[in-house]
């Protein structure tokens, strides 16, 4: 699977690392199109599973039902809005989603109230997001002792696909993770090492995707890398 991060200024989850990968594409003429664009052509040339995610004031303004309407036809299997709440998204996304064939991923953590957790996993149609650490993405922190509870609990209100999230940084995390989770999603450490290597960015990506899915294996886990276009 492969996660289209949508560049965003403001995104309350983001890191140092993929604060400044968003503010390198949108200097560079970003659109939301170009999210779009890069759908396609991932569609026409891998099999893997789309996802993007994005903050809800793109969303907003490009329209719901328009923004929904344009992923699902250029390929892209769900979508995250992080920083949209439950409470609203019913009203504002999930019409949009269901029209146009669209799963829905929600982020959830283990601050997540109980009952909170119950309506927000149950209106998941894709996956569901476990932050498997607590802080912004990319950050240092060892996967929290808490993750193997917090997947318990959504796997007793769902059958989805449970993914750990945020803070994913080396190989022998991804492995820790992947003990529980059905998915592990690992952004930051690759963008780290494409700013390392500018040179050969794309064989460096797909030499860090190697590295990860590698560390799961035998296991049959799969591994989503986030890219911010």
């Amino acid at each position: 699977m492969i996660e289209l991060g949508v560049p965003y200024t403001d995104g309350v989850l983001d890191g140092p690392v993929v604060q400044q990968a968003s503010r390198t594409a949108l200097d560079a003429g970003f659109r939301i199109e170009d999210l779009f664009a890069a759908a396609r052509e991932l569609s026409r040339t891998s099999p893997a599973a789309l996802v993007a995610m994005s903050y809800w004031q793109p969303v907003h303004a490009y329209g719901p039902l328009r923004f929904a309407a344009a992923a699902a036809a250029s390929g892209i299997d769900a979508v995250l809005i992080p920083d949209l709440p439950i409470e609203e998204a019913t009203a504002s996304w999930t019409a949009a989603a269901r029209a146009t064939g669209l799963g829905t991923i929600p982020l959830v953590s283990h601050r997540t109230r109980p009952d909170r957790l119950a309506r927000t996993v149950a209106a998941a149609t894709g996956m569901v997001y476990a932050a498997a650490t607590d802080g912004v993405t990319g950050n240092p922190q060892p996967v929290s002792p808490r993750l193997p509870g917090l997947i318990a609990r959504i796997r007793e209100l769902s059958s989805v696909p449970v993914a750990a999230v945020i803070g994913i940084s080396t190989p022998a995390q991804a492995r820790t993770a992947a003990a529980w989770a059905d998915v592990v999603v690992v952004g930051s450490a690759v963008i780290r090492r494409m700013e390392a290597s500018p040179r050969a960015q794309t064989a460096v990506a797909a030499a860090a995707g190697r590295d990860f899915a590698a560390a799961l294996r035998p296991r049959t886990h799969h591994t989503i890398g986030e890219a911010t276009r």
